[in-house]
Protein backbone atom coordinates (compact mmCIF):
# COMPACT_ATOMS: atom_id res chain seq x y z
CA UNK A 1 0.00 0.00 0.00
CA UNK A 2 1.39 3.14 -0.86
CA UNK A 3 1.78 5.71 1.86
CA UNK A 4 -0.43 8.28 -0.49
CA UNK A 5 -3.25 5.50 0.39
CA UNK A 6 -2.60 4.91 4.24
CA UNK A 7 -2.42 8.67 5.36
CA UNK A 8 -2.83 7.64 8.98
CA UNK A 9 -1.11 10.63 10.02
CA UNK A 10 0.25 13.93 8.50
CA UNK A 11 3.32 14.86 9.58
CA UNK A 12 6.21 15.67 7.53
CA UNK A 13 9.36 13.39 7.63
CA UNK A 14 12.65 14.88 5.78
CA UNK A 15 15.60 12.23 5.68
CA UNK A 16 18.97 13.46 4.82
CA UNK A 17 19.52 10.75 1.68
CA UNK A 18 17.17 8.90 0.37
CA UNK A 19 16.33 7.45 -3.01
CA UNK A 20 12.97 9.02 -3.30
CA UNK A 21 12.46 11.82 -5.67
CA UNK A 22 10.38 14.03 -3.42
CA UNK A 23 12.83 13.75 -0.70
CA UNK A 24 10.70 11.56 1.73
CA UNK A 25 10.88 8.06 2.50
CA UNK A 26 8.15 6.21 3.50
CA UNK A 27 8.17 4.65 7.29
CA UNK A 28 6.54 1.47 6.81
CA UNK A 29 9.76 -0.40 6.29
CA UNK A 30 10.22 -1.16 10.30
CA UNK A 31 13.24 -3.76 9.54
CA UNK A 32 15.67 -0.40 8.56
CA UNK A 33 14.99 0.65 12.39
CA UNK A 34 14.21 4.09 11.34
CA UNK A 35 16.70 4.72 9.00
CA UNK A 36 14.18 7.19 7.37
CA UNK A 37 13.32 8.19 10.38
CA UNK A 38 15.41 10.59 13.05
CA UNK A 39 13.45 11.75 16.41
CA UNK A 40 14.82 15.20 15.73
CA UNK A 41 14.11 15.73 12.57
CA UNK A 42 10.39 14.78 13.17
CA UNK A 43 10.29 17.27 15.87
CA UNK A 44 11.98 20.13 14.16
CA UNK A 45 9.18 19.42 11.11
CA UNK A 46 6.28 19.04 13.50
CA UNK A 47 6.74 21.88 15.93
CA UNK A 48 3.23 22.33 16.01
CA UNK A 49 2.00 18.81 15.99
CA UNK A 50 4.29 18.52 18.90
CA UNK A 51 2.08 21.43 20.51
CA UNK A 52 -1.05 19.49 19.64
CA UNK A 53 -0.11 16.64 21.73
CA UNK A 54 -0.56 14.26 18.43
CA UNK A 55 3.03 14.21 18.54
CA UNK A 56 4.83 13.76 22.10
CA UNK A 57 8.35 13.28 23.32
CA UNK A 58 9.36 11.41 26.54
CA UNK A 59 11.42 12.83 29.10
CA UNK A 60 15.17 12.07 28.27
CA UNK A 61 15.28 9.40 31.73
CA UNK A 62 16.31 6.33 29.49
CA UNK A 63 19.80 4.24 29.21
CA UNK A 64 20.23 2.31 25.94
CA UNK A 65 19.98 -1.57 25.64
CA UNK A 66 19.89 -4.33 23.37
CA UNK A 67 21.26 -4.59 19.88
CA UNK A 68 18.77 -2.46 17.99
CA UNK A 69 19.51 1.15 18.94
CA UNK A 70 16.76 2.16 16.91
CA UNK A 71 13.17 0.74 16.67
CA UNK A 72 9.75 1.68 16.50
CA UNK A 73 5.90 -0.10 16.09
CA UNK A 74 2.35 0.07 18.15
CA UNK A 75 2.46 0.15 21.64
CA UNK A 76 1.58 -2.43 24.25
CA UNK A 77 0.68 -0.65 27.56
CA UNK A 78 0.89 -2.72 30.51
CA UNK A 79 0.97 -1.10 34.26
CA UNK A 80 2.57 -2.91 37.05
CA UNK A 81 4.38 -2.31 40.09
CA UNK A 82 7.19 -4.83 41.47
CA UNK A 83 5.79 -7.39 39.75
CA UNK A 84 6.24 -9.34 36.42
CA UNK A 85 4.31 -11.73 35.64
CA UNK A 86 1.83 -9.70 33.56
CA UNK A 87 5.03 -8.31 31.57
CA UNK A 88 5.97 -12.32 31.00
CA UNK A 89 2.40 -12.94 29.80
CA UNK A 90 2.40 -10.57 26.94
CA UNK A 91 5.93 -11.17 25.71
CA UNK A 92 4.65 -14.48 25.33
CA UNK A 93 2.03 -13.53 23.20
CA UNK A 94 3.43 -12.54 19.08
CA UNK A 95 5.13 -9.32 19.45
CA UNK A 96 4.20 -8.88 15.52
CA UNK A 97 6.84 -5.66 15.59
CA UNK A 98 5.03 -4.20 18.37
CA UNK A 99 6.55 -2.21 21.45
CA UNK A 100 5.78 -2.86 24.91
CA UNK A 101 5.63 0.24 27.08
CA UNK A 102 5.96 -0.92 30.97
CA UNK A 103 4.96 1.18 33.52
CA UNK A 104 6.65 -0.05 36.74
CA UNK A 105 5.93 2.82 38.93
CA UNK A 106 9.72 4.15 38.55
CA UNK A 107 10.54 1.65 41.37
CA UNK A 108 14.34 1.39 41.54
CA UNK A 109 13.83 -1.06 43.83
CA UNK A 110 14.00 -4.44 41.46
CA UNK A 111 14.19 -5.33 37.94
CA UNK A 112 10.77 -5.89 35.59
CA UNK A 113 12.33 -7.55 33.17
CA UNK A 114 15.51 -9.73 32.76
CA UNK A 115 17.97 -11.69 30.39
CA UNK A 116 15.07 -14.51 29.48
CA UNK A 117 12.66 -12.11 29.25
CA UNK A 118 14.51 -10.39 26.61
CA UNK A 119 15.64 -13.29 24.72
CA UNK A 120 11.94 -14.34 24.78
CA UNK A 121 10.77 -10.73 23.46
CA UNK A 122 13.45 -11.53 20.56
CA UNK A 123 12.23 -15.23 19.68
CA UNK A 124 8.57 -13.54 19.47
CA UNK A 125 8.65 -10.73 17.40
CA UNK A 126 9.04 -7.79 19.51
CA UNK A 127 10.38 -4.75 18.37
CA UNK A 128 11.47 -3.26 21.54
CA UNK A 129 10.66 -2.74 25.19
CA UNK A 130 10.26 0.15 27.18
CA UNK A 131 10.60 0.05 30.91
CA UNK A 132 9.71 2.72 33.88
CA UNK A 133 11.52 1.15 36.26
CA UNK A 134 14.82 -1.23 35.99
CA UNK A 135 16.15 -4.33 33.68
CA UNK A 136 18.79 -6.82 35.45
CA UNK A 137 21.00 -8.95 33.23
CA UNK A 138 22.41 -6.31 31.41
CA UNK A 139 24.96 -8.16 29.37
CA UNK A 140 22.23 -10.86 28.07
CA UNK A 141 19.75 -8.20 27.30
CA UNK A 142 22.84 -6.46 24.94
CA UNK A 143 22.65 -9.51 22.94
CA UNK A 144 19.17 -9.67 22.14
CA UNK A 145 18.13 -8.96 18.66
CA UNK A 146 15.39 -5.67 20.17
CA UNK A 147 15.59 -2.53 21.65
CA UNK A 148 15.29 -1.60 24.89
CA UNK A 149 14.95 1.63 27.07
CA UNK A 150 15.10 1.49 30.84
CA UNK A 151 15.74 4.01 33.95
CA UNK A 152 18.32 1.58 35.48
CA UNK A 153 19.24 -1.74 36.07
CA UNK A 154 19.21 -3.43 39.16
CA UNK A 155 20.23 -7.19 40.19
CA UNK A 156 17.58 -8.04 42.15
CA UNK A 157 14.13 -9.60 40.54
CA UNK A 158 10.49 -8.66 41.05
CA UNK A 159 7.73 -10.30 42.78
CA UNK A 160 5.54 -12.91 40.92
CA UNK A 161 2.08 -11.76 42.59
CA UNK A 162 0.29 -10.92 39.02
CA UNK A 163 -0.86 -7.83 40.25
CA UNK A 164 -1.29 -5.33 37.45
CA UNK A 165 -3.36 -3.90 34.54
CA UNK A 166 -3.02 -5.04 30.74
CA UNK A 167 -4.02 -2.25 27.98
CA UNK A 168 -4.28 0.59 29.90
CA UNK A 169 -3.16 4.08 29.65
CA UNK A 170 0.02 4.69 31.07
CA UNK A 171 2.06 7.78 32.10
CA UNK A 172 5.78 7.45 31.50
CA UNK A 173 8.24 10.11 31.44
CA UNK A 174 6.14 13.17 31.62
CA UNK A 175 4.10 11.31 28.84
CA UNK A 176 0.68 9.56 28.70
CA UNK A 177 0.86 6.80 26.51
CA UNK A 178 -2.28 4.87 24.94
CA UNK A 179 -2.45 1.17 23.81
CA UNK A 180 -2.14 0.92 20.09
CA UNK A 181 -0.50 4.37 19.58
CA UNK A 182 3.24 4.42 17.58
CA UNK A 183 6.73 4.51 19.50
CA UNK A 184 9.83 5.65 17.86
CA UNK A 185 13.33 5.23 19.64
CA UNK A 186 16.89 6.02 18.66
CA UNK A 187 19.67 7.49 20.27
CA UNK A 188 18.37 11.13 20.35
CA UNK A 189 15.43 9.92 22.51
CA UNK A 190 11.64 8.50 22.25
CA UNK A 191 8.77 10.17 20.71
CA UNK A 192 5.15 8.37 20.38
CA UNK A 193 2.80 9.64 17.62
CA UNK A 194 -1.31 9.42 18.13
CA UNK A 195 -1.11 6.86 14.98
CA UNK A 196 1.54 5.55 12.83
CA UNK A 197 3.83 8.49 11.17
CA UNK A 198 3.54 8.60 7.29
CA UNK A 199 4.55 10.84 4.35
Amino acid sequence: MSAAAQKPCAIAVQTCSTNSPSGFSSLAHRDNTMASLATAEVCDSNASVVASGDLRVLHPVFQIYGQKKTFSGPVVTVKVFEDNVLVRELLETRGEGRVLVIDGGGSLRCALVGGNMGQLAQNMGWAGIVVNGCIRDVDEINECGIGVRALASNPLKSSKKRVGEKHVPVYVAGTLIRDGEWLYADSDGVIVAKTELSV
